[in-house]
């Protein structure tokens, strides 16, 4: 069965074949129907509450430095620009991950590509063929060198993330060295050059927790925008009832739960779950067979 994942969901048509018209953006920016996504230099973007903090194009001050790109256009018609550059005065900024689980699906769909193409532009200034600076165009969905005249288009890095349950029903979660104390997710990684999902389920899980899968389910996929990535979920299913082997720097814990023994160490305040509009808490729901309940005081 395919997942339905919370940030899979299209917010706006693209309209692909409207970015290369010439002076697009600056038409979009003049008019007042025009919504225009802020995003700022390191990646954080314009959110009041758990909403997109917008401006009207004709409400939109240019700041020095800005790059912007054209997002498509909504069910009524509005076309939307991202706005990437200097903070504007009177908006707050925000880590798109704090909000994103509260945030109404349709801003989320808007917030995430918006996010994802942010990120490929604040490390694409620069060439990687020749070093020379590059330039936007079509509505800046290319960078192109003038050095080498080379077109860089958008990036999306492949990533695996997957439920390993063992012969018992039971469910594998790991505590990776960089989380906090106490949390615990899936296992994942991204998968690697000549290398097929599948491989990379087989991989990752052999090097992370010592385990060999037996058997590779896919349950879908979404978009990650951190800072872009594309996450495949699968189930991986391992024979018998085996014990983790962590590597101790990577990943520091991995253990088996029943569900009633997460529900409990949830509800302890033991673990700490992966946060509700990712994949990983997807596959952990799609294991339990529902919410997980909340945890205690």
């Amino acid at each position: 069965m395919i997942l339905d994942l919370p940030l899979a969901h299209a917010g706006i048509d693209p309209d692909t074949s409207g970015r290369t018209r010439e002076g697009l953006v600056g038409e979009l920016l003049d008019g007042e129907d025009t919504v225009v996504v802020l995003v700022d230099e390191l990646g954080d973007l314009a959110v009041a509450g758990s909403r997109l903090d917008t401006v009207a194009g004709a409400d939109y001050l240019e700041l020095h430095g800005s790059t912007h790109v054209y997002l498509g256009r909504d069910a009524e018609g509005r076309g939307h620009v991202l706005a990437i550059g200097p903070r504007h005065d009177g908006h707050d900024y925000h880590d798109l991950r704090t909000v994103m689980a509260s945030m109404p699906a349709g801003e989320r769909a808007v917030a995430v590509p918006a996010l994802a193409i942010a990120n490929w532009h604040r490390h694409s200034a620069f060439c990687p063929r020749c070093g020379e600076r590059t330039e936007v165009e079509a509505a800046g969905w290319v960078r192109r060198c003038h050095g080498c005249g080379t077109e860089h288009y958008p990036r999306t890095d492949p990533a695996v993330i997957m439920s390993v349950i063992d012969g018992s029903d039971r469910l594998l979660l790991a505590h990776a060295s960089h989380f906090p104390r106490g949390r615990y997710s899936m296992v994942a990684g991204y998968v690697e050059p000549g290398e097929s999902i599948e491989h990379a389920v087989v991989r990752e899980t052999r090097e992370e927790v010592g385990m060999e899968v037996a058997e590779v389910i896919y349950r879908g996929s979404q978009p990650w925008p951190f800072p872009r990535s594309l996450m495949f979920a699968f189930e991986a299913r391992v024979l018998g009832t085996p014990e983790a082997q962590v590597d101790g720097v990577e990943i520091t814990d991995a253990r088996f739960f029943t569900r009633a023994e997460l529900a409990a160490a949830v509800a302890a305040g033991e673990v700490g779950l992966p946060g509700v509009a990712s994949v990983a808490y997807s596959l952990l729901e799609a294991w339990y067979g529902g919410p997980i309940p909340a945890p205690g005081p």
